[in-house]
């Protein structure tokens, strides 16, 4: 069995243990109403639901405990707001406190991939609301007593008070307070809480999350130093005895030499040397590594420190800003210096041009921290802005297509993080035209670009041709007809429409016809006018189908903009190659919805509305074969008429329409 280490979730993976509850009840059935954090304790605390409806439970006994601890009246201090008892705190406790022997293990299709966890949390029960209800008791006595104490207050006579000066503080008492219970109680209680979101076992995000557990790279870069002779792996095991070297000249600390850079693996090598250059196309870097190296094995690595700008390597940002840093000129974290280098980044995949002004506005970051970032990867021009530094590598996406397209996948999803952070506008969006560019010299000529076609053109032919000589020799087994038919061979046709096709293409078309590396003229003939065999154009509906149909049953109601975005995801974790990245308009992709059983709810939106098109287009899985079928159909019937409903209305017309009253938690399970 392979055994690779993930990494992705390195110093982020918790495991959580519960306590025992009944076989019946599993945790992912139990609604989690908050839950909070500190990091630095690994101290976490979680609220959940208890189902005041199970036959076990004791409504009495909630009614009087919820009663002990907020008294008769309720307001926003109120631990149980609904006078009962119906949810309990989970606190942490660390289980153990060297928790590197352990990890998380996947097992798929052959393969172990196991992620590091970064601690082990046992969860118990909280009973400080057993404290509250004892300083609410204390109160009410103390209120009882207090009409005559506060006439014996009025009588005492004044007492003198002494007044002294504390002495200062040997550093000997000084360190026994720091060492002190009380003062580490303190300090623990400083630290404050980081409050998360729960998404459930079902969730799309939960399951984008899990993808992690495996190695991206599948343990090729990351472990470039395990792939071995036998030979190789006996002598790490047992490692010859080591001869006393001569003294060497000592270098300076920031410099390091290419022969002792040749001594260490292969991905600290690629580390080191774009963390220095910061930019760099792929054929200077493997002239830097030195004759021998395998170039898949450096793509690998690559991979993991860079990422690919109009066809050459950029260093990732938190490279060069790792965790807990900050800016030498303004002291921003680290976390934000990496969103507005990543912004700038971004803006370079677009355009070859960046402004610096349009960057300072959106990152609202110092202009020397700016400055820092244009200048890692590109040349200022007078009266132009900043020019990307490198000429666009054209070898390089030639002949690597796969990794330019997963490139391409990874920007679409930095792209929708930065849309989120810095709210980006449509013109922040869209490259700018610049004058220049109509001459420059890294545009492809019409002679180029008609010699692109004839060879793809070629390709296509080649492939028709092997898939009609099978066809031909089929029809000759079986005697059925002595002539050619090609009735099978059909191109795929799209309908006439307004609408784009869809973002899953692996490139697209930009002011200058570049995106990361590929023209988007070259690449259309294949994804949308490609010649696709009848048997390929039914398993690709039969694809789409299967991931409509699942995603469905999971979501039930979805945007045209939301499953346009699990799909990239979906997209993202196929293999190079699929049939899927044959093209999916739009078109296709709602045509397929509403054959698996779903129907487009036209929700009354306002009409001044920030939304897209896509996010106005809902559709709803009308039947999923369940008990709540019916309620769900009246939930969306009610929604096809005013966009805006209050919950009361919601339970009224779900009790008339369907002949039964629904309590709380029914209609929370239908609205959910």
């Amino acid at each position: 069995i392979d055994v690779f280490l993930a990494r992705s979730l390195l110093e982020k993976l918790y495991l959580f243990q519960y306590p025992i509850r009944p076989a019946s009840m599993t945790y992912d059935d139990v609604t989690h109403l908050s839950a909070k954090i500190k990091p630095k304790q690994q101290k976490v605390e979680l609220e959940m639901a208890i189902d005041t409806l199970n036959p076990n439970y004791c409504r009495s006994k909630g009614e009087q405990i919820a009663l002990n601890v907020d008294g008769t009246c309720t307001d926003e201090t109120s631990t149980y707001s609904s006078k009962l008892m119906d949810k309990q705190t989970f606190c942490s406790s660390q289980a153990a406190s060297n928790v590197s022997r352990y990890a998380a293990a996947v097992y798929k299709k052959g393969e172990l991939h196991l992620t590091p966890l970064h601690g082990i949390l046992q969860l118990r029960p909280s009973f400080t609301y057993l404290d509250k209800a004892d300083a609410k008791h204390r109160e009410r006595e103390a209120a009882n007593e207090g009409g005559d104490s506060s006439q014996d207050e009025a009588e005492d006579d004044v007492k003198q008070i002494t007044v002294r000066f504390s002495r200062p503080e040997t550093e000997q008492a000084r360190q026994r307070r720091v060492q002190s219970y009380e003062f580490l109680q303190k300090r623990q209680a400083e630290e404050h809480w980081v409050h998360l979101h729960y998404y459930g076992l079902k969730d799309s995000r939960s399951e984008h999350e899990r993808q992690y557990l495996f190695s991206q790279g599948h343990g090729l870069a990351e472990n470039t130093e395990l792939i071995k002779s036998p030979s190789e792996y006996l002598m790490m095991l047992m490692p010859p005895s080591v001869e006393e070297e001569n003294d060497k000249p000592v270098a300076p600390s920031n410099v390091l030499s290419m022969a002792q850079l040749r001594t260490l693996p292969l991905a600290d090598q690629i580390k080191i040397l774009m963390k220095n250059v910061k930019v760099m196309p792929f054929a200077n870097l493997m002239s830097l590594l030195g004759s021998g190296t395998d170039s898949t094995a450096v793509l690998r690595c690559i991979q993991q420190v860079a990422m690919l700008v109009q066809g050459n390597w950029v260093v990732k940002s938190d490279v060069l800003y790792p965790k807990d840093s900050s800016s030498p000129h303004s002291g921003v974290p680290a976390e934000v210096l990496c969103r507005g280098r990543d912004f700038v980044m971004w803006k370079f995949t677009q355009d070859r041009w960046v402004v610096r002004k349009e960057v300072a506005a959106v990152t609202k970051l110092c202009p020397e921290d700016v400055k820092d970032f244009l200048e890692h990867m590109s040349v200022a021009r007078i009266n132009k802005g900043w020019e990307f530094m490198l000429p666009y590598d054209e070898d390089f996406v030639k002949k690597h297509p796969d990794i330019v397209q997963r490139q391409h996948m990874l920007w679409m999803g930095i792209q929708a993080k930065l849309e989120k952070v810095y709210n980006l506008l449509k013109e922040h969006l869209t490259p700018k035209k610049q004058e220049a560019q109509s001459a420059h010299p890294l545009l492809i000529s019409g002679e180029q670009r008609v010699s692109m076609a004839k060879a793809k053109v070629k390709q296509n032919y080649g492939q028709l041709e092997k898939e009609f000589q099978k066809q031909k020799a089929e029809m000759k087994s079986n005697d059925t007809s002595t002539k050619m038919d090609i009735s099978n061979i059909r191109i795929k046709e799209e309908p006439v429409s307004d609408e784009e096709p869809m973002d899953t293409s692996v490139y697209e078309g930009m002011n200058n016809g570049v995106v990361n590396g590929l023209h988007a003229e070259e690449d259309s003939m294949d994804s949308l006018n490609g010649h696709l065999p009848g048997g390929c154009v039914d398993r690709v509906a039969q694809e789409l189908k299967a991931f409509v149909s699942s995603t469905f049953k999971k979501q039930f109601v979805l945007t045209l903009s939301e499953l346009k975005r699990l799909f990239n995801l979906h997209l993202a974790s196929l293999p190079p190659g699929h049939m899927l990245f044959s093209g999916i308009s739009d078109k296709m992709l709602q045509d397929m919805v509403l054959d698996t059983g779903c129907k487009q709810i036209l929700v009354p939106f306002p009409p001044q509305t920030a939304a897209s098109p896509d996010e106005l287009k809902v559709y709803a899985l009308w039947e999923a074969g369940d008990t709540y079928d019916q309620h769900r159909q009246v939930l969306l019937e009610i929604f096809s008429k005013n966009y805006r409903v209050r919950r009361n209305v919601i339970q009224s017309q779900l009790s008339q329409e369907c002949g039964e009253d629904l309590n709380k938690q029914e209609v929370d399970r239908v609205l959910k």
